[in-house]
């Protein structure tokens, strides 16, 4: 199903429309415009799906182990001079 609806664009976005049109990419300036639809929501989707992930993670890293500055400090020492010794430096 398909609804009518009304919409402002600018001078330079109509221009742009016509040329995708004229060189053959759109069939019409309605395909242009639902294509720039699709892509946005497209977008939204996978910020959304991007945000929802982030926020899973953070929540599986709060019920971690947590280390203090000291241990965080040694531990990234450690890591260093593993990576040292492995180039013989």
């Amino acid at each position: 199903m398909s609804v009518k609806a009304s919409v402002s664009i600018s001078d330079q976005q109509e221009s742009f429309a016509r040329k995708l049109v004229e060189e053959g990419r759109y069939a019409s300036l309605s395909a242009v415009v639902q294509r720039g639809l699709e892509l946005v929501r497209e977008e939204t989707e996978l910020k959304d799906a991007e945000l929802e992930a982030l926020k899973a993670l953070i929540a599986e890293r709060r019920t971690g182990e947590f280390l203090n500055g000291a241990e965080s400090h040694q531990q990234i020492e450690d890591m260093i001079a593993s990576k040292r010794a492995l180039y013989g430096l």
